[in-house]
């Protein structure tokens, strides 16, 4: 059964003025796990007992690239003390998007990672499926280049939607090497862009996205919200009564 998480780029302000805080809210609320994005300079010891405290899981850590290129041993060590597997790639900058060179950089860095028994993952945008190699989305070719082993996928349902494709189909697709999703919903503004919004709020076929997930033997469906018009503790609220309803109406998920 698939649990619920959340990514807590999405409460980032809030999470920065109360730290402990904000995590007791994401707990109450039904929030199972949390995906971080940064610590605010804590130890991981500390974050660990908080964490056993309000009985929330890690889902994993969003890293910047350039950290795990040049600070990779300190951040295993980090997030073997949290407790946390999942190292995550969150973006790549244009500047950094020389593809040749990542699918080297994130072979090497997966191979260390797996080495200390952790797991590399990477969280896609909508640019890993507009741009294309040899006439093929930079999503797919980036995991035809690296082994399953070395690199798992995080995807965000949305963006897959937003970039032009089916994320139902891209979900089939990666099943058996899909253990997270970002579950985000959008609206289009003036410009027909992309306007992140609450779940259920949005055009983003979520039921079936989840079903899909679900089947695919997901362990995490992570919440995340990238900018919310609403106070984003009260969009994280809307968003997990969404999920709370789609599994009192039979979903298998823990929520």
């Amino acid at each position: 059964m698939a649990k619920v998480g959340l990514q807590l780029y999405t409460v980032r302000e809030d999470l920065e003025q109360d730290f402990e805080g904000t995590l007791r809210k994401v707990a109450e609320l039904g929030y199972k796990g949390v995906e971080f994005h940064t610590f605010f300079g804590r130890n991981a010891k500390d974050v660990r007992a908080l964490l056993d405290e309000l009985n929330l899981e890690v889902v994993g850590t969003h890293i910047q690239y350039s950290r795990l290129l040049d600070h990779l041993d300190e951040e295993i060590a980090y997030h073997k003390e949290l407790g946390n597997k999942y190292l995550i790639v969150p973006y790549l900058t244009e500047e950094q998007r020389q593809w040749d060179e990542v699918f080297a950089n994130l072979n090497r860095i997966g191979e260390k990672v797996k080495e200390q028994g952790l797991i590399l993952a990477y969280h896609n945008h909508d640019f890993e499926l507009t741009e294309k190699i040899n006439d093929r989305p930079v999503f797919d070719a980036l995991y035809d280049a690296i082994s399953d082993d070395l690199l798992q996928v995080e995807m965000d349902t949305c963006w897959v939607y937003y970039g032009g494709y089916d994320p139902v189909e891209y979900i089939g697709r990666y099943n058996g090497r899909l253990p997270i999703i970002h579950l985000k919903d959008m609206a289009r503004d003036e410009q027909q862009k992309a306007v992140t919004v609450e779940l259920g709020k949005g055009e983003v076929q979520l039921q079936a996205i989840t079903d899909a997930a679900i089947q695919a033997g997901v362990d995490w469906v992570v919440v995340e919200q990238d900018f919310c018009s609403n106070p984003p503790i009260e969009s994280i609220e809307t968003s997990i009564k969404w999920l709370q309803q789609y599994a009192a109406q039979g979903g298998n998920i823990h929520v």
